[in-house]
């Protein structure tokens, strides 16, 4: 048995460290548990979490390439967060100048969804639990 026991991280790559850490940090309220600069690399990397929980790992790199996304290309789709209440995070990000899809309800579950996207265009999905 490999014995997973749960997602340790994720990792995002930043066209614009500073930017991308306010989206994530400011708007979304993830709390910088650390960071370093990478002199060898020219790369900064934040680590990210939800409360004291690790979640994820902000990376910027030198004229990094765009990622593919529409269409749709092979590979991670978007990230999902859940949330209590679905209308007030999105007022939150709208007042933040975040441009969230409509509201829409997933046939499966009959749960609450939007996607929106970080500064770089990366989808985030908001899922009410």
């Amino acid at each position: 048995m490999l014995g997973l026991k749960h997602v340790h991280h994720i990792a995002i790559i930043a066209s614009d460290y500073q930017t991308s850490k306010s989206f994530y940090c400011d708007v979304l309220g993830f709390n910088l548990l650390s960071e370093v600069y990478r002199e060898a690399r020219d790369s900064w990397k934040g680590d990210l979490g939800l409360g004291e929980q690790y979640v994820i790992e902000l990376f910027s790199f030198p004229f990094p390439p765009a990622r593919p996304s529409h269409p749709e290309a092979c590979g991670l789709r978007h990230l999902a967060f859940s949330v209590d209440d679905i209308d007030q995070a999105v007022t939150h990000l709208e007042s933040h100048g975040v441009k969230c899809e409509p509201i829409r309800i997933d046939p499966l579950t009959n749960k609450r969804f939007t996607f929106f996207a970080d500064p770089d265009g990366l989808p985030l999905e908001l899922y009410q639990q």
